[in-house]
């Protein structure tokens, strides 16, 4: 009993006593034992497809790009000369296409095919990814703009499938776009690098670094305008550079990619080093400068004492003090005005401090830091006079924090010549 399916017939003829006799053998053709794969691999990896067939026989395998109709090799022997192509064979019914360092143009259908009439083949297909890539950008010099303008960042990337591109800041702070009417600005906080970053899943992630430099004239920032410290110490001078492209001076600490901390230190710090001293930075755009003037606190120190005396025994002082809502230890300022006035016969009359050399100002205390180190904040121009006090004098009611100690056995003494002026300020203000 025959089963269905293709037969080939083959007859031959035997003789004998009782006549001829036809005898039919039947032929089973070849037929595929497992599909063809499909492979998804990243450039440059080594993939193999296998065909099985069973019932051979005399019939060859061949192997065809579909897309292109080449034949790839036949049986064992290969027709191709893409030495990344070869062909192997188990002895029995297994045959498989190798393809090393796979690349794009390798993606595509793959048939393999056996010669029966008609004939039989099965496909397998391929598809190459291959990781992003950033393309050059034209610009090598990197992005300079001034203040306030504006640069265009081009990032171009390729890949299988097509990559996703995002931008991220280098120091992970946030991407701010600015605009002033219909025009995109920069400031010199947006100046640093920039990340484009290219991804599709295919390892590895790719990214591409933009350096954005903004430029602007320096500008100098002190917090402390004004600093008093005792002789024999060592007190630091403090100011703020702002400045792109970067200003010539030295002893800097960078604080951020236009910023840099500029110190000047003053060991056993002696009167002849009290008086201005001036911060001065200069670029291609233009220059600043900003003057911090270094004295002594011995008076200043002292003054507090006294007038500290003078709230415990109720005494008003007729000088106008303007104290914050909220005082802490190191962190109190007031203004006080640097003359002291009298009138002397209808006449007003100007009594300076010794050794002040600078024009009567305006001078807040920030605080003594741990070496006796006293900063005066925001000095200010102009001349006041001193006036009525119409509230009494609110002063913490212990010892205010910016008394210190030159030595252990003795605390800072008023000069003479600060005596005499808070003693004419006493009488004559209550006159």
């Amino acid at each position: 009993m025959f089963m269905d399916g293709t037969y080939h017939l083959h007859g031959f003829y035997m003789q004998n006593p009782t006549g001829a006799l036809c005898q039919i053998i039947p032929e089973v053709l070849p037929e595929f034992l497992a599909p063809l794969e499909n492979h998804t691999v990243t450039q440059g990896r080594d993939i193999f497809f296998t065909c099985v067939v069973n019932h051979l026989h005399l019939y060859k395998v061949a192997w065809i790009k579909s897309d292109s109709r080449a034949i790839l090799a036949i049986h064992n022997r290969m027709v191709t000369h893409n030495p990344r192509l070869s062909v192997t064979h188990n002895g029995h019914d297994t045959w498989k296409l190798h393809i090393s360092n796979v690349q794009q143009n390798d993606s595509g259908s793959y048939m393999c095919q056996v010669n029966t009439d008609p004939m039989r083949s099965q496909m397998g297909h391929m598809v190459v990814q291959i990781p992003p890539d950033i393309m050059d950008d034209e610009s090598t010099d990197g992005y300079v703009t001034r203040e306030r303008g504006s640069i265009k960042l081009r990032c171009v990337a390729t890949g299988i499938p097509t990559p996703t591109v995002t931008w991220r800041r280098e120091d992970g702070k946030n991407i701010t776009i600015r605009e002033e009417g219909r025009e995109k600005i920069l400031l010199r906080q947006e100046m640093g690098n920039y990340l484009c970053i290219a991804s599709n899943g295919v390892p590895p992630t790719l990214s591409k670094r933009y350096s954005v430099q903004v430029h602007f004239v320096p500008v100098i920032k002190v917090t402390n305008q004004l600093v008093g410290a005792p002789v024999n110490r060592n007190v630091t001078l403090q100011c703020t550079v702002e400045a792109s492209p970067r200003a010539m001076h030295t002893c800097e600490f960078a604080l951020n990619d236009y910023s840099w901390q500029m110190n000047l230190t003053v060991h056993d710090l002696e009167k002849k080093d009290f008086g201005g001293y001036t911060c001065a930075a200069v670029n291609a755009l233009g220059k600043a400068d900003a003057v911090v003037r270094l004295q002594g606190n011995d008076e200043l120190i002292c003054t507090l004492r006294l007038l500290e005396q003078k709230r415990i025994e109720g005494t008003r002082v007729k000088q106008k003090l303007e104290l914050p809502t909220e005082t802490t230890p190191g962190s109190i300022s007031r203004n006080t005005n640097a003359n002291i006035k009298k009138k002397i016969r209808g006449k007003e009359k100007s009594h300076r401090r010794p050794n002040d050399n600078h024009d009567d100002r305006d001078n807040n205390l920030s605080g003594i830091n741990d070496f006796g180190t006293t900063q005066m904040m925001g000095v200010g121009g102009g001349t006041h006079e001193g006036h009525r006090t119409e509230r009494p004098i609110i002063l913490p009611s212990v010892s205010p924090p910016w008394v210190i100690l030159v030595n252990k056995s003795q605390s800072l003494c008023v000069s003479i010549e600060t005596i005499f002026l808070l003693l004419f300020a006493t009488i004559f203000l209550n006159n």
